[in-house]
C-alpha cells in the first residue's frame, strides 16, 4: 500500500525568472501509476514545473520531495535512477545507433567508464521491445523521423527503469497518427507519468488526471471530465468552445469556435 509521501511531489513550489514569478505556490502530487497531464497556455509554467520536478531547477520557495525526502538532499544518481525525462527536442551530432541512444538510459546504473553488463543489455532489450524498436536497433539515429526519435527517447527513458516519467510536450511537431501512437504507449506504461500537453483533446483522451496552470498557478485539477469545461477554457485560454462528453467515462471532447476572444 502506498502512502501520501511516496513518489515525486511538489509542495507549494515557487520559481521566478527575470523578476517575474513563473511558478507561484504550485502543488502537484501524482498518484502512483497515474498519467497526469499538465495543460495551460504558453508561458503558464508547465516546462518550468517539469524541470523543478526533475531537479534541474531548484525551487525558490516550497519543496520537491521524492518518497518524502527533499529532492535537493537526494543524490543525483538516485534521482536519475528513479526519474526519467523526455524533452521536446533531442539532438546529437554524434553518429549513434538506436541501441546506442537507448543504452544512454543505463548510465545512472553503471560505474564510471564501466562497460554495459548483462542487466544493462536486458533493460535495453526490454525498452526497445516495449516501444516497438527491436528491428531498428542498428539504424542510425539521424535517419529517423520525428515520431521515431520520440519513441527512441521514451525507450531510453524506460531503460533507466524509472518509477516516474516526465515528458515535456512530447507530441509537438508530430502528425496525428504519431501523436496518438505515442500517447497510447505512454498511458499504458506501468509508471507515474507527468506530461505537458497543448492539445486539450489529447489530454482528455489519455490522462487520468489533469492539472491546469495559468500565470504560474494551479487553477484547476482533477479528472478531465470535471476539469475541462467551456468555462475553464474561456477563463484560461480566452476562447469560446463547445465541450461534449463521450464514452462510458464521459471524457470531454472540445470543439473550438471561431472568435476574436471572449
Amino acid at each position: 500500500m502506498t502512502t501520501p509521501s511516496e513518489g515525486l511531489r511538489a509542495d507549494r513550489v515557487s520559481r521566478a525568472a527575470g523578476g517575474r514569478l513563473i511558478l507561484d505556490g504550485v502543488t502537484l502530487a501524482p498518484p502512483p501509476g497515474a498519467t497526469v497531464g499538465l495543460i495551460g497556455p504558453n508561458g503558464s509554467g508547465k516546462s518550468t514545473l517539469l524541470r523543478v520536478l526533475a531537479g534541474v531547477l531548484a525551487p525558490e520557495g516550497g519543496l520537491v520531495t521524492l518518497d518524502g525526502e527533499p529532492l535537493a538532499a537526494t543524490s543525483r544518481r538516485t534521482v536519475a535512477r528513479r526519474v526519467a525525462v523526455v524533452d521536446q527536442h533531442a539532438a546529437t551530432q554524434v553518429e549513434l545507433s538506436v541501441a546506442d541512444v537507448v543504452r544512454l538510459g543505463r548510465i545512472p546504473h553503471r560505474r564510471a567508464w564501466a562497460a554495459p553488463g548483462p542487466a544493462d543489455e536486458e533493460a535495453v532489450r526490454e525498452a526497445m521491445e516495449r516501444t516497438g524498436l527491436t528491428d531498428r536497433a542498428g539504424q542510425s539515429w539521424h535517419t529517423l523521423s520525428g515520431g521515431e526519435r520520440q519513441r527512441v527517447q521514451i525507450a531510453r527513458a524506460l531503460a533507466q527503469r524509472p518509477r516516474e516519467l516526465l515528458l515535456d510536450e512530447p507530441t509537438n511537431h508530430l502528425d496525428i497518427q504519431h501523436q496518438l501512437d505515442l500517447l497510447t504507449l505512454v498511458s499504458a506504461l506501468p509508471l507515474t507519468c507527468v506530461v505537458a500537453l497543448h492539445d486539450l483533446n489529447l489530454a482528455a483522451m489519455f490522462c487520468d488526471l489533469v492539472t491546469v496552470l495559468d500565470g504560474g498557478r494551479v487553477v484547476a485539477a482533477g479528472p478531465p471530465h470535471e476539469v475541462i469545461t467551456e468555462r475553464l477554457i474561456a477563463d484560461v485560454y480566452r476562447v469560446r468552445s463547445v465541450v461534449t462528453r463521450e464514452g462510458p467515462q464521459g471524457r470531454p471532447s472540445v470543439r473550438f469556435l471561431p472568435s476574436a476572444g471572449v
